[in-house]
């Protein structure tokens, strides 16, 4: 575990939680009804593990999937260091 950055309710420690749980509520979430909330750990875990990180495009990552930006940072480390 590592500390915290910065003070109590900084806005830091939660920027990238919260943009992640925007994401999720508007683009999931909002957009459909679930009859218990079994279904919905169930749908919104898939929705996750199958879009979020394998086909969405992120800005952060170049509009790369996270599972490709890893997929090619990992590759690079693989090549070893640039003369």
């Amino acid at each position: 575990m590592t500390q915290s950055t910065g003070r109590a309710g900084s806005c830091f420690d939660n920027a990238v939680s919260e943009a992640f749980n925007s994401v999720l509520k508007v683009e999931y979430v909002h957009r459909h009804t679930f009859t218990t909330r079994t279904e919905a750990r169930i749908r919104i875990a898939t929705w996750i593990t199958d879009l979020y990180t394998i086909r969405r495009l992120h800005s952060v990552c170049g509009f790369k999937s996270p599972i490709d930006y890893e997929r090619q940072y990992r590759a690079t480390l693989a090549a070893g260091p640039v003369a």
